[in-house]
């Protein structure tokens, strides 16, 4: 099982990006997906997570500015970023549980990282 994430880039203040992450390989399937970030010099942080029911949960810090969705069928989960602000820049990364088809065990499963910069 992997998990490729993409859509990361340099964007100035008050922009937006739209974050991708897509689980693939032997998958049963997957339970809460989320999104985390990573500053220089800071500890890694959830920014939002999203269950399999579609229920949502966001960081105090980008509530209403970011959204998180995920599509079941394509086995993907999207991070919508508006209103973007310096202290955004980071890298976000996303996670995944999932119960892989080949031994039927449940673990998270993170991405390898996308580079989100907000800079003028």
């Amino acid at each position: 099982v992997q998990l490729q994430a993409y859509g990361g880039g340099l964007v100035q203040p008050g922009g937006s990006l739209r974050l991708s992450c897509a689980a693939s390989g032997s998958i049963a399937s997957i339970n809460d997906m989320g999104w985390y970030r990573q500053a220089p010099g800071k500890q890694r942080e959830l920014v939002a997570y999203i269950t399999s029911g579609g229920a949502t949960n966001y960081a105090d810090s980008v509530e209403g500015r970011f959204t998180i969705s995920r599509d079941n069928d394509k086995n993907t989960v999207y991070l919508q970023l508006s209103s973007l602000k310096p202290e955004d820049t980071a890298v976000y990364y996303c996670n995944a549980r999932i119960t892989d088809s080949r031994w039927w065990t449940l673990r998270t499963y993170w991405g390898q990282g996308t580079q989100v910069t907000v800079s003028s």
